[in-house]
């Protein structure tokens, strides 16, 4: 499914500031697999996530998706293939548009867009029914702002979009490190129940050697 081969990335070259965040990485993840990633900062967790993405091109190596090679594409190229979480709420969702809205531009994520949009009733009931299952009571706001939302609310809003179009390799980069510990275990809860019913391959990145171990078939 996921295979990187002797992947190098190095920030500033040639400079004093020079760091040598990957070197000669290479993992593969078969289909169904939620392989987690635990080190400590600065070692590099997620730079192998954003060179993944397509935030970060490396120096040396390859990535494959599915057979196919995905590190010559650009990030927005990329997203049609993977869902993402970050650990900041405010990175995964746009704080002007509605929930509803939010979704929409997730679930048409990687396809052609006219200027002309908005969310139809089909989307709305379908989009209810997939808050529904988050247990937070987002289906009865999906009007509101996502900028008015916990943040806590905002990951699980993330977490959803990431998923809605099962995507063929899902990234949970640190997604609950900022959230109070109550808040992250119905995040991490939310995040193995759809990763199991919706048999996703998965990555995810964490500090916390609890979560680490507790969580996924694989630790790295």
């Amino acid at each position: 499914m996921l295979k990187v081969t002797g992947l190098n990335k190095v920030f500033n070259p040639g400079t004093i500031n020079e760091k040598t965040a990957l070197d000669d990485v290479s993992l593969y993840l078969k289909p169904g697999d939620f392989v987690t990633v635990i080190g400590g900062n600065g070692a590099g967790k997620s730079t192998l996530l954003n060179c993944i993405a397509g935030v970060y091109r490396q120096e040396k190596g390859s990535i494959e998706l599915d057979g196919l090679r995905i590190d010559n594409l650009p990030e927005h190229k990329r997203a049609k293939y993977l869902g993402r979480v970050f650990q900041d709420p405010l990175m995964g969702t746009a704080a002007d548009m509605e929930i509803q809205e939010n979704l929409a531009l997730a679930l048409r994520r990687g396809t052609f867009r006219s200027l002309s949009w908005g969310v139809t009733a089909k989307e709305k009931i379908e989009f209810r029914k997939q808050l529904a299952s988050l247990g937070l009571g987002l289906e009865d706001r999906m009007s509101v702002k996502v900028r008015l939302l916990s943040g806590g609310q905002r990951q699980a809003l993330t977490l959803l979009m990431a998923i809605l179009n099962t995507p063929k390799l899902l990234l949970l980069d640190e997604h609950t490190a900022a959230l109070d510990p109550k808040t992250a275990r119905k995040v991490l809860e939310l995040s193995d129940r759809f990763i199991s019913s919706m048999k996703l391959t998965c990555l995810m990145v964490t500090h916390n050697m609890r979560d680490a171990i507790q969580h996924g078939n694989r630790l790295i």
